[in-house]
């Protein structure tokens, strides 16, 4: 389980999670004039790398701040509120770290431990372009020697062309599922930004093109997302999308009041003297907060189940599975209903400012193209299907799968 952290590692903890408005702050700099010109973030991911938040899921005695998941998901959801295409291209990096914590020893995973601590980053690919679904597996390793060659190209490469390190899934030279780890800056790796999505358009969601890279024998690991503690990451996967869609719409009201504020003007039949003052532009800042809020309450009480899950896999419990159950049925409603209540604020917010509010200048349209864009990563219509049979019928075959759920 979490162990109490000593006052040190009480306060260093405190200190980096109380410096998250200021570092979010700063890498939301002109965020929306960089999304409508397509800038990537580059200067954000050295700014992060700098905080040292990056080990904030790992244990204080393997060098990490021993924080919990709901401390992770309000700093995703605070740097998604000032840019939302960082914190989303930071989920296979804590995605890794999450499945270090709770894995078993090795050198291997020490040694990516090691790197964490040393202020890397993690990016990486899985899905393929041109298989028959989603999430099946062509590249595959082969032969060299004592070691390997991989060539073949992924696609929604999200994070790695700001990435240290890319874990890649493939098939090993048996044709087993495996996962590999090996640096951005080998030979004959390129990422390639080519992701064309109208939102989120700085993730660098594009394709990784793999040209022969040579992939030495300790970088290969088995791969299982079946497992506990896979099942366990993927519903902590699924939860960082909606921490990011919780930050857009946190931006979406700030920019609502911003505008309101400073260009806003009551409606014509108003009896108000200034927008601030405005009856029915309250009422739309008001509905706005409210939606907000309770998107924040859902991810809270959700990271707060998957905590329990994360430490029940630590200790070794009974009721593991049970709760890493329960965590993937918590995320699979809470991805649910934020979907509905998030796209309301992202529409709704143009209420607050009439036609004037739809100038390019403002950008507000990207808080809708990127909660979309978020909302159509899985099958929504499929979750809500399994989350009905399990709760007529008990049946957990796809809630237990560790892949969309």
């Amino acid at each position: 389980m979490n162990a109490p952290l000593d006052f040190d590692a009480r306060h260093a903890l405190r200190s980096a999670l109380d410096a998250v408005p200021a570092l979010a702050q700063k890498i939301g700099i002109d965020a929306a004039a960089r999304e409508a010109r397509r800038l990537l973030p580059y200067e954000a991911f050295a700014l992060f790398r700098q905080s040292g938040l990056g080990v904030l899921r790992l244990p204080v005695e393997q060098g990490g701040l021993g924080g919990s998941l709901a401390d992770l998901f309000e700093v995703i959801t605070a740097i998604a509120a000032e840019e939302s295409n960082v914190a989303h291209a930071l989920r296979i990096h804590f995605d890794q770290t999450e499945s270090l914590r709770l894995a078993p020893r090795s050198a291997f995973n020490d040694l990516q431990v090691q790197r964490i601590v040393g202020g890397a980053i993690f990016g990486g690919a899985s899905t393929e372009r041109g298989t028959s679904r989603p999430g099946e597996i062509t590249t595959a390793l082969r032969r060299d020697g004592e070691h390997y060659r991989l060539s073949g190209k992924k696609y929604y490469s999200t994070g790695t062309a700001f990435a240290d390190y890319a874990r890649i899934n493939v098939k090993d030279a048996d044709g087993a599922d495996a996962s590999i780890i090996i640096p951005t800056d080998r030979p004959g790796f390129n990422v390639v930004d080519d992701w064309d999505g109208m939102g989120q358009r700085m993730t660098a969601s594009g394709s990784l093109v793999l040209d022969d890279v040579q992939v030495l024998a300790d970088e290969v690991t088995r791969r299982a997302n079946s497992t506990l503690v896979g099942r366990h990451c993927g519903a902590l996967r699924q939860l960082h999308l909606v921490a990011v869609a919780a930050g857009i719409v946190r931006n979406a009201w700030a920019d609502a009041l911003r505008y309101v504020r400073e260009h806003g003007r009551p409606v014509l039949h108003s009896p108000a003297s200034s927008a601030r003052e405005d009856h029915f532009i309250q009422q739309v800042i008001g509905d706005l907060a409210a939606h907000s809020h309770a998107i924040d309450a859902l991810v809270r009480e959700n990271a707060r189940a998957l905590d329990r899950s994360a430490d029940a896999l630590l200790a070794r419990s009974e009721d593991a599975e049970a709760l890493v159950l329960a965590g993937a049925l918590a995320t699979a409603q809470t991805q649910l209903v934020v979907s509905k209540l998030a796209l309301h604020v992202a529409e709704r917010m143009f209420e607050a400012g009439g036609a004037s509010a739809t100038a390019r200048q403002h950008n507000f349209d990207r808080h809708w193209r990127n909660l979309r864009t978020i909302f159509s990563h899985n099958p929504l219509l499929h979750k809500a299907r399994v989350v009905g049979a399990y709760h007529l019928n008990g049946d957990t075959t796809h809630l237990a799968e560790g892949r969309v759920f």
